[in-house]
C-alpha cells in the first residue's frame, strides 16, 4: 500500500526551529574550530623552525585578513563551547522540553554574540 505524499522540493520554504539551527551550527562551528586549530598548529610549527620563519609568521599578524581569521576562530570556539555546554546540560535531563530548549538556545545565541564582540575587541 503506497501512499502518495506531497513533496516539497523547494528547500527555501522550509522553516527550521531555533533548536535545529543551533544544532546544525554547533556541528559547523566544530568543523571551523578544527580547521583553524590546524592552521594555527602549522603556523606554530613554522614559527619554531627558524628565526626568519618566526619573523615571517609574526608579520602575518599585521594583516587585517589574519585578524579576521583569528576573530572568526575565536567566535567559532566560543559558539562551540557555549552550545556544547548547553548540549551537555540537556544530556543531564534539563532543558529537554521545547519551551525550555528554545529559551536556552536563544540565551546561548545572545551569550555567543557577547563573547564574539569581546573577541573582536581583543583582536582589533
Amino acid at each position: 500500500m503506497r501512499k502518495e505524499r506531497p513533496k516539497n522540493l523547494d528547500l527555501s520554504t522550509l522553516k527550521f526551529p531555533i533548536t535545529a539551527i543551533a544544532s546544525i551550527l554547533h556541528r559547523l562551528s566544530g568543523v571551523i574550530v578544527f580547521i583553524v586549530l590546524a592552521l594555527f598548529l602549522i603556523l606554530l610549527n613554522c614559527s619554531l623552525s627558524s628565526e626568519q620563519d618566526f619573523l615571517t609568521v609574526a608579520s602575518y599578524f599585521d594583516h587585517p585578513l589574519f585578524d579576521f581569521v583569528i576573530w572568526g576562530g575565536l567566535t567559532a570556539l566560543a559558539f562551540h563551547a557555549v552550545f556544547g555546554v548547553r548540549h551537555m546540560i540537556q544530556d543531564l535531563g534539563f532543558w529537554e522540553e521545547m519551551d525550555s530548549a528554545v529559551l536556552s538556545a536563544k540565551f546561548s545565541f545572545i551569550l555567543t554574540a557577547v563573547l564574539s564582540v569581546l573577541a573582536g575587541i581583543l583582536v582589533w
